[in-house]
């Protein structure tokens, strides 16, 4: 009998429990699709604010995506990393993302799950959501639509030192971890009619570049000005906010093909630990789309321009080319078919004062921490106003293969430091124009088992033919150079 009766008011409360869970949620839905909405929004205000005055706890909220371009919140990413460790602990329920090419996981609290965390003494709640639209949407990116968001709960009473202390040191700690674990990336533009929610301004693969300054064919003393350059910048943040100018350094690399350009800028980035941008200036429409695209960078970073003289001289190819076709009034069919494909696809408008705008304007200022790279195989060819002193800060000559730059690439590619070979190297390297790059090749090895005396006996035949091939020179390139300015100013 006692055992009946405890299974008949277990069942009676079951019952209830559901009977009223039901009346609610009829009468929710009854409000929610009957009621005017102005009564609706009044009964929930006055509704929370009863519940306020009884709740002791405050929340805070941060979006995923904040301000006019739908910039990802550097909160939202901090918290993120900051609360991954702690997921792992603490969450019964877990999101897997593959990195680094599914070669490791990186664990996070799934939506809608909760963790505890303590500061001082004080303990707060952290929770992640997402809220999907309410209406039905048919669409092939459904995640677009979606608001993520995570939840800060903590009693009232602790309120300023949560809001003053505990997220401060939250952000930092979330940008220390994601510093330390981040995947670096190379990135490049997309064109602008492929902007959308879905598919971003940027595109990125990993950084995964080897080079390094210890294995950069260049002279050692010039090598470590600059390395010297760029660490005195990395911790420049203070100097360069106590002088007003915003926290940016600007570099020209210049010099023959095959010099070492692109890898100087690799070494760079693997030393600093930065991401690098390459920015194709003729992918760009207008000024107003490059703005765009530098506010979407982020600090820590290298912005490259490379062939910039290229760039610029073909944009303004295709504009003589354009006025050049307009001003004759007597077109050829021919003329005219060119004229309207050259209207239909050549549509690119950034001109030398977005790009001067973008290096040392009001727009350089966004992201700190940022250095911007232009590269050249011409340094006469480039507008005085691109690189002068504040834009481009140091130009870097990037010279033919000197003897100090063998004897890294003899310790690269041949794992040695002397060799008897190498005084008869060095005397045809003083008298020869050879790039890095054409050293390199003619001492990897070509077939299997060639000795290191091989090699270095190609390199001598090959440096050899080029002396008799009559290479100018560089003072010769020097006057070549002269009389190339002067009939310039001629025309």
């Amino acid at each position: 009998m006692d055992d009946f009766l405890s299974n008949l008011s277990s069942a009676m409360a079951t019952f209830t429990f559901f009977y009223s869970t039901a009346t609610f949620v009829f009468i929710y839905a009854m409000f929610r699709d009957h009621f005017p909405q102005h009564l609706q929004d009044d009964i929930q205000k006055y509704g929370r604010k009863l519940v306020n005055f009884a709740y002791p706890y405050s929340q805070i909220t941060f979006d995923e995506f904040t301000g006019e371009y739908m910039r990802r919140s550097e909160a939202f990413t901090a918290i993120e990393n900051y609360l991954s460790d702690k997921s792992v602990v603490s969450a019964k329920r877990l999101k897997a993302d593959a990195v680094k090419d599914g070669q490791s996981l990186v664990l996070s609290m799934d939506y809608h799950e909760e963790v505890a965390d303590e500061f001082n003494g004080i303990k707060v709640w952290w929770s992640s959501n997402r809220t999907t639209p309410r209406s039905l949407q048919f669409s092939l990116f459904p995640a677009v639509d979606e608001k993520r968001y995570y939840k800060l709960t903590f009693h009232n009473r602790h309120k300023q030192i949560i809001t003053e202390s505990y997220l401060a040191w939250v952000m930092n700690e979330g940008k220390a971890i994601k510093q330390n674990n981040r995947l670096r990336k190379l990135y490049t533009n997309n064109p602008s009619k492929d902007w959308n929610g879905f598919n971003p301004k940027w595109s990125y693969v990993a950084f995964e570049h080897p080079a390094s300054f210890d294995t950069l064919a260049m002279d050692a003393n010039k090598k470590q000005e600059i390395i010297n350059d760029i660490n005195k910048f990395k911790m420049g943040r203070d100097y360069y906010q106590s002088i007003g100018k915003a926290w940016k350094r600007g570099y020209l690399l210049y010099g023959p093909p095959g010099t070492g350009k692109s890898t100087m800028i690799a070494a760079m980035a693997n030393h600093l630990e930065y991401d690098v941008y390459d920015l194709e200036l003729t992918a760009i429409k207008d000024n107003t789309e490059l703005r765009r695209l530098l506010i979407d960078t982020s600090g820590k970073s290298i912005l490259v321009i490379e062939d910039i003289d290229c760039s610029l001289e073909l944009m303004g190819e295709r504009e003589s080319k354009k006025r050049k076709i307009k001003e004759d009034s007597d077109m050829d069919p021919i003329s005219k078919k060119v004229k309207k494909e050259m209207e239909e696809t050549t549509d690119s408008k950034v001109t030398l004062s977005g790009v001067l705008n973008c290096v040392d304007g009001l727009w350089s200022s966004c992201g700190g921490e940022r250095i911007i790279i232009f590269t050249t195989n011409n340094i006469e060819n480039l507008d005085p106003a691109l690189i002068r002193r504040g834009r481009m800060d140091l130009l870097i000559e990037m010279p033919f293969c000197c003897f100090e730059a063998f004897k890294v690439l003899a310790k690269n590619y041949l794992k040695i430091n002397s060799h008897i070979l190498f005084e008869q190297i060095g005397e045809l390297l003083g008298k020869t124009n050879m790039t890095p790059a054409e050293v390199a090749e003619n001492l990897i090895p070509k077939f299997e088992g060639e000795n290191v005396e091989l090699r270095l006996n190609r390199l001598i035949e090959a440096l050899k033919a080029t002396k008799n091939g009559g290479a100018c020179r560089p003072n010769q390139k020097r006057k070549r150079r002269n009389s190339n300015l002067i009939n310039k100013k001629k025309k």
